[in-house]
């Protein structure tokens, strides 16, 4: 599966929220914090893991919008911009932002790429960012660019940037609980069968290696859900724009994704289908699947 076939906010989020997870502990293993909470108690353990699993999720969140400014080279357009496309564009989500009851507007921007792509991120409903690429704005009508936005501020009105937050921290709390007991049981099984050898070193290694892979496991559920959410926001972009505004956008982004058009990552809205394991790491339904329901609802 090539990488552009994963939604760039998700897999940024996961690569964020990974690296934080790992980080706090190596800091709480070099601080002797495990110590006092091993894999002998497993509900102290599973509070512990719960706390910092949950803040490693929400320090994610907190540094979302600056990452994705930093990380995709996203250039904020200011509220009194000459330009006449970027005020365009501003006006656009500015209206959909109103019908939607965001409490506050949200910022809007554009990155320098030739993948067809938009996402929405930030920590909350009222601090968020709202931004697409060149090549969408190159490659869209005014229509579709607006469904494209409607799609985006339906994820934040939605509240869907929190609440993928909440779902990765349970994630990371178990993670982190299940890497140590696991890591617990497998170090004292060699300790015992090399007379006692390997001490915590060992154990503190496994621990690193059982978290990175309880989390690529765990990074399917969160694929899972954020499948689930596009066909919301899908929902929610055509009560904000219309519902025909909605399938022309995907429609246009299915033409996109065809061998016959664009070689361009299909990032935010048009990830195909693959095949096998693959459909457990795609963030998004196949475009086929959203346009009929859009044509199913009422």
């Amino acid at each position: 599966m090539k990488s552009g076939q994963i939604g760039k906010r998700i897999l940024l989020f996961f690569a964020v929220n990974l690296l934080v997870v790992v980080t706090l502990s190596l800091v709480l293993s070099l601080l002797g914090v495990s110590r006092y909470v091993g894999a002998q108690n497993y509900r102290t353990l599973l509070v512990f893991c719960l706390v910092w699993g949950m803040g490693g999720a929400f320090i994610s969140l907190a540094i979302s919008r600056w990452m994705a400014k930093w990380m995709m080279g996203v250039q904020v357009i200011p509220p009194n911009t000459p330009d006449p496309g970027a005020r365009q564009l501003l006006q656009m989500v500015h209206e959909l932002a109103q019908r939607a009851g965001l409490p506050a507007m949200p910022e809007v921007g554009v990155y320098d790429s030739p993948e067809v792509n938009a996402f929405a991120t930030g920590p909350t409903r009222s601090r968020a960012l709202v931004a697409v690429s060149s090549g969408l704005l190159r490659n869209l009508n005014s229509r579709e660019v607006t469904g494209v936005l409607a799609h985006e501020v339906a994820h934040i009105a939605n509240g869907d940037m929190v609440t993928m937050t909440l779902v990765q921290g349970v994630i990371n709390a178990f993670v982190m609980f299940l890497a140590r007991i696991l890591a617990f049981v497998v170090s004292n099984a060699l300790r015992s069968r090399d007379d006692g050898r390997g001490g915590f070193g060992l154990q503190y290694l496994l621990v690193f290696v059982f978290e990175i892979v309880f989390s690529l496991l765990g990074f399917i559920v969160v694929c899972w859900f954020s499948r689930w959410r596009e066909f919301r926001a899908d929902a929610g972009g055509a009560q904000l724009a219309g519902r025909q505004k909605m399938i022309a956008a995907l429609q246009r982004l299915r033409q996109l994704s065809e061998p016959s058009h664009l070689p361009a990552e299909m990032a935010a809205f048009g990830i195909r289908a693959g095949g096998g394991l693959s459909k457990l790491f795609m963030t998004h339904p196949p475009l086929e699947d959203r346009i009929a329901a859009l044509r199913a609802q009422d």
